[in-house]
């Protein structure tokens, strides 16, 4: 009898979120899934030092890697580390290039340094900052989301992301964007699949068509 191949799959949550947001993918049973969650850097840890740090947690040869908003930016730098299958990104992007003027700016001009991380405080801050304004209607369901709230975790992620250094996309990497994405626009990425109406929080509101899109297209 012919053993199945079962094909490991490594799940990113994006910033401040843990692995719940994952709680309706459902793949079949050719998967194994993995969840992963942040760890807290290090003082000054650069995001490839904290991703050679992070693949660690990667227990499979070759696995897939699935992750979503500046999880996908982590995912992403993983994979220039081991070997993987596949990377997938999800209301994420493949390079700098991709980013929205505000973005550009900030990374210009350095006006990230100037956030009021203490606002991790203020979930509704938080939330939208994080998420996009229009998921604050659905505030109380996304306190269980967006657990990591740490002043000093934030204000690396909001640097690590802003700085990023990825000015092409690497290859082999699958892009799954919703076409109403405030955070990340789509009207600025190349190269993706799109879910119309899709926003930023997708992965929790459309999880059908991201389950039905994977299991159709992961290979």
């Amino acid at each position: 009898m012919k053993t199945k191949n079962i094909l490991h799959t490594y799940l990113m949550p994006g910033m401040s979120a843990n692995s719940l947001i994952f709680e309706k993918i459902k793949l079949n049973d050719n998967f194994k899934l993995h969840y992963l969650e942040w760890i807290d850097p290090k003082k000054n840890e650069s995001l490839k030092d904290y991703s050679i740090r992070f693949s660690k947690k990667i227990n499979h040869k070759n696995p897939i890697l699935i992750g979503v908003s500046f999880g996908g930016i982590l995912v992403q730098e993983i994979s220039k580390i081991i070997d993987v299958r596949k990377t997938i990104i999800i209301s994420s992007v493949k390079s700098n290039q991709e980013f929205p003027p505000t973005m550009k700016i900030a990374k210009a001009t350095k006006s990230y340094k100037f956030l009021p991380v203490k606002w991790v405080n203020d979930f509704d801050s938080l939330l939208s900052f994080v998420l996009g304004p229009k998921v604050k209607k659905k505030i109380e369901l996304y306190h269980k989301y967006l657990s990591v709230r740490d002043e000093n975790y934030l204000s690396w992620a909001i640097k690590e992301l802003i700085e990023w250094d990825q000015e092409d996309p690497i290859d082999n990497v699958l892009h799954i964007h919703g076409t109403k994405d405030m955070i990340f626009p789509s009207m600025y990425l190349e190269n993706y699949v799109p879910l119309p109406k899709g926003d930023h929080a997708m992965i929790l509101k459309r999880a059908e068509w991201v389950n039905e899109f994977l299991n159709k297209n992961i290979f």
